[in-house]
């Protein structure tokens, strides 16, 4: 274990709210700034949707309801996101388009160890008898009484999987859940991506070093009170993980409950957006790109589309990673570039463009291809809008979504982002 205790720790998370941006308000800073809510939050749901919809038939069938163990809930973001996962098809008309309705849900248990985030929890859901919140260490075992029923969905989010900064403990963690499962259960795993450019500087090829970081908490302030407060900044040891390290814990994990854990998916969230992207404590050639994001999603503020254009610095000796980064940032800024031509060649007068814009060559990947044809589709849709600010409110955003999803849908799950998450699956029938 580390030199930092795990109480001291948990002092970084009541640092932050106190400072009042762990408060649930969103826009350009906090911890519900809008990358989190719109980009973070809902990639994660993407890539769950499937699993949890599989989940949620399996106990319709069995005339049963969904049981959820949140392992570090704070103060119930995992809550917050799993309700917020969305039906596949939802059409215009419909109303109600939530995957986990209110009936769907039998019971939820929050999981933390600060007081504080789960007083937070408690205050906002103090009406819904389906919730409890409940402090324990989740590193001394799975938080379930003898008596208690198994739970359907064990779910971690925001790297609580890196608090295990040995991989025994997590390791043991898992084969306890895989040994209280009764029948069947999804698993949801979340760690600090070991290769995200954030921390360009802890890369190594050898996964015996550079197995924790020293995180700092510098993000919850603006630049000039961070380094005011840099002897105040509260730190956290978490784990580092790589695809490679991730299969080999849950590999171990089986073999030591004698019971398949069976991977669905990996994947990277938070490629080019995580909050130390902003703040460049680990890696000097970081880029502000988060910020500039929060303003693509930020009501009535118009954004510098040149502020968006991402300039990789290659890393020696990483030519696997350098070749994905390589190719990310040049589709990333293509369609940055192809966005602004496009405003700049839209006549709001004439209602079309003045000339034809640049032809999307077809060696282009086909996520490329798709979101650039999408972006000229909204731009000619309501580009001849006179009220309602229609390229801050209406382009922009949709600019954000074309940026995630070709993020998305480049990525490798490897530990090339903030976030590297892997779902797995116990079934003893």
């Amino acid at each position: 274990m580390s030199d930092i205790a795990v109480t001291d720790q948990m002092e970084a998370y009541s640092e932050a709210v106190s400072s009042g941006l762990y408060a649930k308000n969103s826009g350009l800073v906090g911890k519900y700034d809008n990358v989190r809510r719109y980009w973070e939050d809902e990639t994660t749901r993407i890539f769950l949707r499937p699993h949890l919809q599989r989940l949620i038939e399996r106990k319709q069938t069995m005339m049963q309801r969904v049981r959820i163990l949140d392992l570090g809930c704070g103060s119930a973001d995992g809550y917050e996101l799993l309700t917020g996962v969305r039906q596949r098809e939802s059409n215009l008309e419909e109303v109600e388009v939530n995957l986990l309705a209110p009936e769907v849900l039998g019971h939820y248990k929050g999981v933390d160890l600060n007081e504080d985030l789960l007083a937070q929890a408690r205050e906002i859901y103090r009406d819904n008898p389906k919730l409890e919140f409940i402090r324990a260490d989740f590193l001394d075992g799975v938080p379930i009484a003898n008596n208690e029923k198994p739970y359907d969905l064990y779910f971690t989010s925001y790297g609580t999987c890196s608090h295990h900064n040995e991989d025994e403990t997590l390791i043991e963690l898992l084969a306890d859940i895989a040994r209280c499962v009764e029948s069947y259960a999804v698993i949801f795993c979340d760690w600090l991506g070991r290769y995200s450019y954030e921390w360009q500087s802890l890369w190594t090829n050898d996964l015996a070093e550079n197995r924790n970081m020293d995180y700092v908490v510098s993000y919850i302030y603006e630049a000039e009170e961070r380094e005011e407060r840099r002897d105040e900044l509260q730190h956290l040891y978490l784990r580092l993980v790589s695809l490679q390290e991730a299969e080999g814990i849950v590999a171990e994990a089986s073999r030591r409950a004698g019971i398949e854990i069976k991977p669905l998916r990996y994947f990277d969230r938070g490629t080019l957006t995580g909050r130390h992207m902003d703040t460049a404590e680990y890696n000097v050639h970081a880029q502000p790109l988060r910020q500039t994001v929060n303003s693509l999603h930020e009501a009535n503020q118009r954004t510098n589309l040149n502020s968006l254009l991402f300039d990789y610095a290659p890393k020696p000796g990483f030519e696997f990673l350098n070749e994905y980064f390589e190719q990310l940032q040049m589709c990333w800024n293509r369609l940055i570039y192809y966005v602004d031509e496009l405003l700049h060649l839209y006549g709001e007068s004439d209602q079309r463009f003045t000339s034809e814009p640049s032809t999307i060559p077809a060696s282009y990947p086909p996520v490329l291809d798709n979101m650039m044809r999408r972006m000229r589709r909204v731009v000619e849709g309501v580009g001849w809008l006179e009220t309602g600010l229609p390229r801050e409110n209406i382009i922009e955003p949709q600019l954000g979504y074309a940026l995630r999803q070709l993020v998305m849908e480049l990525q490798q799950g490897l530990g090339c982002a903030h976030g590297l998450v892997g779902v797995f699956e116990i079934d003893k029938t």
